[in-house]
């Protein structure tokens, strides 16, 4: 062809023996040939034709042809499809053993064109998936108008039954790159939020938003009823709000999302839950508790009978928490029965009842009717009335162990939170063994976190003396890809733990104010949220500004 001089191969060729490297990537590397070439010269070599992949537009039928996992295995790209005749771009058509093995797998005669790796390896992550298909840059293929949306009209590209019509498949493909580049992110929730021009989404990442790259304004109603008809919503019902639940298999593991979907000014807003069920599988140390307060725990746990409530406000890993005390105890000579609003998580080897107020089956009744099924262990998702707390209570106080939570900033509140609802003190006072309140920190990333100097003002927020700042290990992240530059990689809790003894119980039955209980629970040794929090950033693990952000100041 007249590309390479003698001079320029006798060099190549020389070079070539002494890194070991072909002759043709030699050539390559010095920019003496282009790719371009080399696929040109293979395919006049065998008769085959050359395509080029970035200029041709493949439809679905065509790359549904040939399974994903053939294309990336054999690296190579179906072109087109006629009479049983596969037409597959593929860089080496000298390569027989992949002809004749896509023969046999395929059960279609094989054409071979010619392309580049470079062309190969786009087309297969564009139609396919791969390295590159992230949300920014399906975005931006769809923007650019690299891939069409047709039908796009009022319902926004589905057709009068719901269904998706075949042009919407990268509208599938797109919501589909959403979540799992959430899940991958370590994200807990997905927040779809139409605004007046634009249509924003953002990852929930250790309990901080995040926004990402949003899809034009115009995919909006696409994007909103794939998602409904995923979750099993009505998608014709834009009025009221709506829940649902999406089950996936990402990267081997199962995750379940719930998604709630709100009519708001600009059209409905979506968020999704992600529920990955490997943090079922967490320790009590994974939780957060050092050593002194976990056997305090384990011992609390033990208990034969008695109830126990998790406090903090929404988000603070009160579930998990208690998941976590579930799988602990869950063994083959018990059994344990929960009532929830929704079920978040399915566990083997435990009865979980899923609250539905619509035909009556409230927190209440499922209580009284669970009580029938003799269970020993009775996890009830939160006490919201005056019913459900008696009914606990009661079972509680006829030997069953009872787990639930509440919504209050400390754990003395607890006591004054059942009072207030209507529970008798003495009720209260008999049958309560320990209120947890609880918080989440963000953990210092290790790849990154670095030892530094708390200003004064964060180490007097904290409390903490110069003695315990001899052997502390202050340590913050400086950022880095592990972490995503934020310094931090998950999260732990920090625990408010107010054991009730005969002492306490005098004073519940005699309705003192959560005051006079904080102070004695401090004289009996319970440590505040934000002293816990202190324990752990001299510890290394979390910094003073996130305790101090978290939790309120002690009062002496």
């Amino acid at each position: 062809m007249g590309l390479v001089t003698d001079e320029e191969l006798a060099e190549a060729r020389s070079q070539a023996d002494n890194t070991g490297e072909g002759v043709i990537d030699t050539l390559l590397s010095q920019d003496i040939l282009r790719p371009a070439d080399v696929a040109q010269a293979k395919a006049a070599q065998f008769g085959s034709e050359v395509v080029n992949l970035s200029e041709m537009r493949l439809s679905d039928d065509v790359i549904s042809s040939i399974p994903r996992h053939i294309a990336k295995r054999y690296r190579i790209v179906p072109v087109s499809k006629h009479d049983g005749t596969i037409a597959v771009a593929m860089s080496d058509p000298s390569d027989l053993d992949t002809i004749d093995s896509l023969t046999h797998l395929l059960n279609n005669q094989v054409e071979v064109r010619v392309a580049t790796d470079e062309e190969i390896d786009e087309a297969i992550n564009k139609y396919y998936g791969g390295a590159d298909d992230s949300v920014s840059k399906m975005i931006q293929d769809i923007t650019e108008g690299e891939v069409e949306i047709a039908g796009l009209g009022e319902e926004g590209g589905l057709e009068d039954d719901g269904s998706v019509i075949d042009a919407d498949a990268p509208i599938i493909k797109l919501v589909n790159t959403v979540i799992v580049e959430a899940f991958k992110a370590r994200a807990s929730d997905i927040h779809l939020e139409p605004l007046e021009k634009r249509f924003r989404v953002r990852y929930r990442i250790d309990g901080v938003l995040h926004e990402i790259k949003g899809p034009p304004k115009r995919l909006q109603g696409a994007i909103i009823s794939r998602l409904k008809i995923q979750s099993n919503m009505s998608i014709s019902e834009k009025r009221v709000p709506q829940d649902g639940r999406i089950q996936m298999t990402v990267a081997g593991k199962s995750i379940d999302l719930r998604v709630s979907c709100l009519p708001t000014t600009h059209g409905e807003s979506i968020v999704m839950r992600i529920l990955d069920k490997e943090g079922l599988k967490l320790g009590l140390p994974e939780l957060g508790f050092f050593t002194d307060d976990q056997q305090i725990f384990e011992r609390l746990i033990g208990s034969p009978d008695g109830i126990l409530l998790v406090t903090g406000p929404t988000g603070s890993g009160k579930t998990t928490t208690l998941y976590a005390v579930l799988n602990y105890i869950n063994r083959p000579d018990r059994k344990i029965i929960t009532v929830e609003d929704p079920v978040e998580y399915v566990m083997s080897g435990i009865n979980q009842v899923h609250v539905n107020e619509t035909v009556g089956l409230d927190f209440a009744a499922a209580l009284r009717s669970l009580l029938r099924q003799a269970p020993n262990v009775i996890m009830v998702g939160e006490i919201r009335d005056l019913e459900t707390a008696t009914i606990a209570i009661n079972a509680s106080l006829t030997g069953h162990l009872v787990f639930s939570t509440l919504h209050t900033n400390d754990a003395p509140s607890a006591v004054a939170r059942l009072l207030d609802i209507g529970v008798k003190p003495f009720l209260v006072a008999s049958s309560a063994r320990a209120m947890i309140a609880q918080r989440l920190v963000r953990k210092v990333c290790s790849r990154c976190g670095k030892s530094y100097e708390p200003t004064e003002l964060e180490l007097q927020s904290l409390g903490i003396s110069e003695e315990d700042r001899k052997e502390a290990k202050f340590l913050k992240g400086g950022g880095c890809s592990e972490c995503k530059n934020t310094g931090y990689r998950g999260r732990m809790g920090i625990f408010e733990m107010f054991v009730i003894d005969d002492e306490v119980r005098k004073l519940i039955y005699d309705r003192v104010s959560s005051t006079v209980l904080r102070s004695r629970a401090r004289e009996m040794g319970m440590r505040t949220l934000r002293e816990d929090g202190t324990r752990k950033v001299l510890a290394g693990l979390t910094t003073p500004e996130e305790v101090i952000k978290t939790t309120v100041m002690d009062v002496s």
